[in-house]
């Protein structure tokens, strides 16, 4: 079974950056997309991109140039690198797991079916 955990989130003023780790346990990371998620008070969940098993990235329009998703396959880890952040950035953050996937496979937001505990990430004005 898999499990994740979330973690980086904190206080940032606008213009800023951080990091976000999630640490990735009981399966295979190397077969495994992750994706990040975050849910702003007040509003739904909103997925903002993922990273395959093989690297290939997918960022929606309002975050693409902002954020960066990477993985470090031998310490199981993925990362969401978030610059230029907002007040409207201000959510839980948390990633999603999906597969396992063979080579070259086609993600979708349905495939992230295992999530793990959220971060919060404020941003200031």
């Amino acid at each position: 079974e898999v499990q994740l955990q979330a973690s980086g989130g904190g206080l940032v003023q606008t213009g800023g950056s951080l990091r976000l780790s999630c640490a990735v346990s009981g399966v295979i990371f190397d077969d495994y997309g992750i994706g990040w998620f975050r849910q702003a008070p007040g509003k739904g969940s909103e997925g903002l991109g993922w990273i395959s098993n093989d690297g290939m990235t997918y960022y929606i329009d309002s975050v693409k140039g902002r954020f960066t998703i990477s993985r470090d396959n031998e310490k199981n880890m993925a990362y969401l690198q978030m610059n230029n952040l907002k007040p409207e950035d201000t959510a839980v953050y948390y990633c999603a797991a999906g597969g396992p996937f063979g080579f070259m496979a086609t993600l979708a937001w349905s495939d992230f079916t295992s999530y793990g505990p959220e971060t919060l990430v404020t941003v200031s004005s």
